[in-house]
């Protein structure tokens, strides 16, 4: 098998394949969060449709952003998730456009 460009290890958990050992310990911890009442409506590899508008009155889509987890926090804040090693120039492109155009931020995990 071909190494990771950026050396992740697939990683199974709970029946679920995650693309980093990482991304897999972020997702039980936040399992044993949402057992303990601390985190609400955990999801998984939340879909954002990117959207541009130039000389057309209608927003286009130009990509779209999928984290890696999305869930309410016990404060009632709404927390979108990704876990990075590595932090490619897509993703922060896409991350700048996502953030501008949602007014949410993305909380990155190391």
């Amino acid at each position: 098998m071909k190494a990771s460009k950026y050396k992740n290890v697939w990683t199974t958990v709970d029946g679920i394949k995650f693309q980093s050992k990482a991304e897999a310990r972020r997702y039980s911890q936040l399992k044993l969060l949402e057992k303990a009442g601390e985190v609400f409506d955990l999801a998984l590899q939340p879909a954002y449709q990117l959207l541009c508008t130039s000389h057309r009155k209608q927003p286009f889509a130009v990509g779209r952003y999928v984290g890696d987890f999305s869930y309410t926090n016990k404060d009632g804040f709404w927390v979108l998730e990704d876990v990075k090693g590595v932090e490619t120039a897509i993703f922060k492109w896409k991350r700048k456009h996502f953030e501008a155009q949602y007014g949410q931020k993305i909380t990155i995990i190391k």
